[in-house]
């Protein structure tokens, strides 16, 4: 290995005047390593093979914060690297282009001793020059270190740096390390290929390496612990080893590693002893009032902080690498490191709770009129501003609670107590929305009642229209009830409430099941173009109740195109997990059994089933309207014991809406197909499998078992089984008795039209 001269950090004697006289003469000085940096082998071999393959690249450059082990790092790279090294420490003292010169002829001198003598002082530019003939002249390639280049901030010194960096010789490079930008030509070198740069995020460690490190410091955290702390600290290697000491002093580790963060009192002291002492006032004012947000822009900031030029001062801290760096490509939009934004947050709340508050309410205000209501209502809830949060929940409530996004509301209306949302109509209204949406009817009347004592002589449309569409909707005294109740709370509403399409499925419902198809049409019709883009999860509703009514009309052709409507909307809206689409897939799942689509059918079907078991109590009409169809598709497929199950059950409920005519008809009509079956038939394990439906619909056709078996790309032996376990399933001995049976039965239509003959193979 090459003779190596490495600077070892310590204290500079008396009279020694900046890096030049602080060099190290020795041929090989390996630098003391802290303790706590010992462990962090893995990260180290990890970034010396990127640095090993920049040995073709004149500038290496490494710019993070402090805390990223920048300094250890170069160590590591001077004891494995096998060209000739020499590595300079800056300081303060530093910050003038002549000592600078010195400090790297001295250490050039080094490198090949006797070529070079320079004298710190001397004039710039035969130091200059000086240097500039000892590079023409070099015979072996080197590595030059600087460490803290971020202490030189004359122009003229980091001109000295820009320079050398242009008459390095070929296979040597200049290494910076630093905690901010150096003020150097980084985009030209980088547009010529001649810059190597890694970041705080190449820095960062991993999983691996932070279970490695936490290991070595004496704690062995589960894997969610540590991702944990991985998330919080973002890898940040000084933040992990603060995290480290912190939770060897807690009994509780668990509890400490989810409660760690920037306001911690180790890490708060080193971020602001290492980052925030190096900001002037004006920044650190900055930062703390912007710690309520979690990303920066400087129309944002300027609101929010109530200040003009915020632009300016974001691009400087993002430069300074306070740990505020920028999320894109055009230094439009920043972010605070989290322990950074947690520990001037505690700071803020601590000293200035008012100021607090305010920051909020306009960051709230900001978001509201930018469309981000989501972060708005997060800021009014921040600002304990309960009367603008209640507002701005009942608001989002239409256009995402009925579509089954009602996790993050119920997260929200956590963070109130009890009291509170029962006492304003807003939070109560959007406490009832989240629980109708689950298909929790007591709950739902509850929050509603309690919506409507907090209204008193209130004349805000919006509550009294939003308390008649709860009460309306769960249905409690029967679809007419339902149905007043819709029309209320629609004349109420505003034009473009999201609410106005629940208004119009509820009443086009009610007309519906109440035996007036006329009417229910353009109600149902009005609430899916209302919902289009309001509230899909409520025009889902409305096309499969009007693909219902096309398929009583026996228009199979608009109920099939209004099905698939419908279960289009539910996939791209994101709603298939959502349980009030039920239905859709029940009506998809007859439409397709139908259409002898047997595998979509039966997949609609388990998906509806699935969905109608997370409503546990949902509003009468629907839950008896989606077993009927269900029932119906059941059947259809052939599962005679299912559909008694889903009519059972339907019937049970069919005494809670007794004014539902048309509910009535439908079960006694699916009943009575029933009763066609023989007590043996279809029971149980003898129904009708997948493959023999699609056997059975076959059968009316004039092809034979050949040529169905071209068609279904099975052999004719495979064809005459499934036949005859048709045949034995209906209690019938021949292919005609039993098209007859299926048709009686509901298994097959009586205007089936016979399919095309099968193309010779």
């Amino acid at each position: 290995m090459s003779t190596v001269t490495v600077m070892p950090q310590r204290a500079q004697p008396a009279g020694e005047p900046g890096a030049a006289a602080r060099l190290a003469t020795a041929p090989v000085t390996r630098p003391r390593r802290s303790p706590r940096l010992r462990p962090r082998t893995l990260r180290r071999e990890r970034l010396l093979r990127r640095l090993a393959q920049s040995a073709h690249v004149p500038f290496v450059l490494l710019v993070a914060p402090a805390g990223y082990g920048k300094t250890t790092l170069l160590a590591h790279w001077a004891e494995s690297e096998r060209r000739s090294t020499g590595w300079i420490s800056l300081d303060e003292s530093d910050d003038d282009p002549a000592r600078v010169l010195a400090a790297i002829a001295d250490a050039l001198d080094e490198i090949q001793p006797g070529r070079l003598r320079s004298v710190p002082g001397r004039d710039l530019r035969a130091n200059l020059a000086s240097l500039t003939r000892w590079l023409e002249q070099c015979e072996q390639p080197f590595v030059l270190m600087l460490d803290d280049v971020h202490r030189l901030r004359a122009p003229a010194a980091l001109e000295a740096l820009a320079a050398l960096a242009a008459l390095l010789p070929e296979g040597s490079q200049l290494v910076l390390a630093s905690r901010e930008e150096p003020a150097l030509p980084i985009g030209r070198l980088r547009a010529h290929a001649q810059l190597m740069d890694l970041r705080a995020r190449d820095l960062a460690m991993t999983r691996r390496e932070a279970t490695s490190m936490l290991r070595l410091a004496g704690l062995e955290l589960p894997p969610e612990d540590v991702l944990v702390l991985l998330e919080r600290t973002e890898g940040w290697p000084a933040g992990l080893y603060l995290a480290a000491l912190s939770l060897q002093a807690q009994a509780d580790v668990h509890g400490a590693a989810a409660r760690f963060s920037g306001d911690d009192r180790l890490a708060a002291d080193y971020l602001r002893d290492e980052l925030l002492s190096r900001l002037d006032r004006d920044q650190l004012e900055f930062l703390r009032c912007a710690s309520v947000l979690d990303t920066l822009t400087a129309q944002l900031c300027d609101a929010v902080l109530d200040r003009t030029g915020s632009g300016r001062v974001l691009r400087a801290l993002s430069r300074s690498n306070a740990l505020v760096a920028a999320i894109d490509s055009n230094d439009a939009t920043y972010r605070c490191h989290p322990m950074l934004a947690a520990m001037l947050r505690a700071e803020l709340h601590r000293d200035e709770p008012c100021r607090e508050v305010e920051l909020h309410r306009r960051a709230s205000a900001w978001f509201a009129s930018q469309g981000d209501i989501d972060r708005a209502i997060d800021h009014a809830i921040a600002a304990a501003d309960v009367a603008r949060a209640g507002e701005l929940l009942w608001a989002a409530a239409g256009t995402q609670v009925l579509d089954g996004r009602t996790a993050k509301f119920q997260g929200w209306l956590a963070r109130f107590p009890r009291e509170q949302v029962a006492g304003h109509p807003t939070l109560a209204l959007t406490a009832a929305a989240c629980h109708l949406a689950a298909g929790e009817r007591d709950l739902t009347e509850h929050w509603a009642a309690a919506a409507e004592r907090g209204t008193g002589d209130t004349a805000d449309p919006s509550v009294l229209a939003g308390v008649a569409l709860m009460r309306g909707a769960v249905a409690r005294d029967g679809i007419v009830a339902m149905a007043e109740a819709a029309t209320r709370a629609y004349a109420l509403a505003s034009d473009d409430s999201p609410w106005r399409s629940l208004c119009c499925l509820l009443c086009g419902v009610a007309a519906h099941l109440g035996g007036d198809r006329v009417a229910a049409r353009p109600d149902l019709e009005e609430g899916a173009r209302r919902g289009a883009i309001a509230a899909p999860g409520v025009q889902v509703l409305c096309l499969a109740q009007l693909a219902l009514l096309a398929i009583e009309e026996g228009d199979w052709h608009e109920g099939a195109l209004l099905a698939s409507r419908a279960t289009g909307q539910v996939e791209r809206a994101g709603l298939a997990e959502s349980p009030t689409c039920a239905l859709v897939y029940a009506v998809s799942a007859v439409v397709r059994a139908h259409r002898d689509r047997v595998e979509d059918a039966q997949h609609d079907r388990r998906r509806a089933t699935e969905l109608l078991a997370m409503l546990v109590d949902h509003v009468p009409w629907y839950a008896i309207e989606t077993r009927v169809v269900l029932a119906r598709a059941t059947l259809r497929l052939g599962d005679v014991a299912g559909t008694r199950g889903l009519l059972s059950e339907a019937a049970r409920l069919s005494g809670r809406t007794r004014d539902a005519v048309v509910l009535r008809e439908w079960i006694d009509d699916l009943w009575s197909q029933l009763d066609s079956f023989s007590v043996t038939a279809l029971i149980g394990p003898s129904s009708l499998t997948t493959a023999e439906l699609r056997v059975l619909a076959l059968l009316p056709t004039h092809l034979s078992f050949p040529e169905m078996g071209r068609r279904l790309h099975v052999s004719a032996n495979t064809i005459k089984t499934h036949a005859h376990a048709v045949y034995r399933k209906l209690d019938v001995c021949s292919r005609s008795e039993a098209v007859v049976r299926a048709r009686a039965t509901g298994l097959l239509d009586l205007d089936k039209e016979a399919a095309p003959p099968c193309p010779p193979s």
